[in-house]
């Protein structure tokens, strides 16, 4: 098979996993946004994802999103920022972007809002949640989260949509479920409290190896990378 067939047969077996994985939590699949990561390939596999039928795209890398970006003009494509975005980097980012996954802390979020009220745009925003506190994880502590969310509700430019995480580095997907059954449960607790301002609707959560354990566990999103790329030549 050409690449392009390699992939969307790809995406057929990932989107009958997640249909699948859905059913047996008792859930409609189309609850669930796949988001393929595309920091494995170029952005000719990138587009070639798209024409199959997945749209949402992620990245880890701002440089490699904007060169994404940039190269594919597909006015369907929609991009999310994944992993972890340095201030820096905010203005050339927010211009690409549909979802910044990786709110991981008050500096870079008021850098993002003012950046946005710069562009006169409202930006959609995940926050990070370091869930498993692995050392080299970013994200807001449990602790850090509650204390932080009432100043969130006072930024005029961010809409927070919900909260992301990555599972634990060890333990498998064991380890993974209780990680992401921790994610839903806080989400839970701080969407009864929270500020109106605030819709903690989305669960970011799960990756190639334990998204079936995340959408089991209430995952909105589930960010997949290796599985769609597999059989692809590097």
């Amino acid at each position: 098979m050409d690449a392009s067939a390699i992939i969307a047969a790809n995406l057929q077996r990932v989107s009958d996993q997640i249909a699948d994985a859905a059913q047996r939590a008792g859930r409609q699949p189309e609850e669930i946004t796949l988001v393929g990561v595309t920091k494995y390939v170029d952005a000719a596999a990138a587009g070639r994802l798209c024409n199959a039928g997945c749209c949402d795209l992620g990245e880890s890398r701002p440089q490699s999103l904007w060169e994404k970006a940039v190269a594919l003009t597909e006015p369907t494509i929609r991009w999310h920022m994944i992993g972890h975005l340095q201030r820096n980097k905010v203005k050339r980012t927010l211009p690409f972007i549909t979802l910044l996954h990786s709110g991981d802390s008050l500096r870079l979020l008021e850098a993002v809002d003012a950046e946005a009220g710069a562009l006169q745009r409202t930006i959609d925003v995940l926050l990070e949640v370091n869930i498993s506190g692995d050392a080299a994880k970013h994200g807001f502590t449990v602790e850090e989260l509650s204390a932080t969310l009432p100043q969130l509700a006072e930024f005029a430019n961010l809409n927070i949509r919900g909260l992301m995480t990555m599972a634990a580095l060890e333990g498998g997907t064991e380890r993974a479920r209780q990680d992401f059954a921790a994610l839903r449960e806080l989400r839970d607790q701080l969407q009864a409290v929270c500020s109106p301002a605030i819709e903690l609707r989305d669960l970011s959560m799960g990756m190639s190896e334990d998204y079936a354990e995340a959408i089991q566990e209430g995952a909105t999103i589930v960010r997949i990378g290796s599985a769609l790329w597999e059989g692809l030549k590097a």
